[in-house]
């Protein structure tokens, strides 16, 4: 899964799709999932032979459980860190939390380049972290993973 706040783009529908070499995307958002203008816009950006799906956070989570997901190899893209929080906490098959991008907001702190959080945000993905998700920064596939636990030792 991968937290970026512009969803779909040329860097994610293209260097992470073949980086990772999934043949499915998920969107899950709830503004998107309802609006069919920003899904039509997003979909400008699927890769050809990837299948795009658009579900809400509930309904993502009801997918994945249900395994009618199990045939793709699926990236997961949220928006946001709650969004994440929400998948990871409701769901058994993401174990990997890729925070690409986050946007900055009042009442948040960059930790990394184009990476910024809230007290709140630091504890969910601190929590995550220490059941056993991979939680890293990493804006490219070629980029160096680093742990996000690094870099809010004293933080939060």
């Amino acid at each position: 899964m991968r937290i970026d706040y512009r969803l779909l783009h040329g860097q994610v529908a293209f260097a992470w799709t073949n980086f990772l070499g999934v043949n499915a995307i998920l969107i899950a958002n709830d503004k998107v999932a309802h609006s069919n203008f920003r899904k039509k816009t997003l979909s400008l950006a699927k890769p050809s032979g990837v299948k795009l799906i658009f579900k809400t956070v509930a309904e993502s989570v009801q997918a994945i459980n249900s395994g009618v997901t199990d045939k793709y190899k699926v990236f997961v893209i949220v928006e946001t860190v709650k969004d994440a929080y929400e998948l990871v906490k409701n769901t058994e098959q993401i174990n990997d939390i890729n925070v690409g991008l986050v946007a900055s907001r009042p009442e948040t702190q960059e930790i990394a380049k184009s990476i910024y959080v809230t007290v709140e945000e630091i504890k969910q993905l601190v929590e995550v972290e220490k059941q056993g998700v991979n939680v890293i920064i990493k804006q490219a596939p070629n980029d160096g993973d680093v742990r996000f636990s690094s870099l809010v030792k004293d933080r939060g």
